[in-house]
């Protein structure tokens, strides 16, 4: 379920070339804090799913509440 719902998150990915210095800008609108920047769109691509990782992880460690993509919803077991 992990797999999918980074998968349907990297699906909602929106780039731009930045005019500035043509680096590579990615975020993931409706998930705030999940971004990137990179020389080369293929790295900014690897470095917004790392970043995606990164917040699901700490989202899920402190409880948060994660939004709930294309149906797939993450949450961390309730503890009895």
């Amino acid at each position: 379920m992990l797999s999918k719902y980074i998968e349907a998150a990297m699906q909602r990915a929106r780039y731009e070339l930045l005019a500035d210095d043509n680096s590579h800008y990615g975020e993931i609108p409706g998930l705030e804090g999940v971004w990137a920047n990179a020389p080369t769109f293929e790295e900014c691509r690897e470095e917004l799913g790392s970043a995606l990782e990164d917040w699901i992880v700490a989202g899920l460690r402190l409880g948060h509440e994660l939004p709930e993509i294309d149906g797939i919803k993450l949450s961390t077991p309730s503890v009895a």
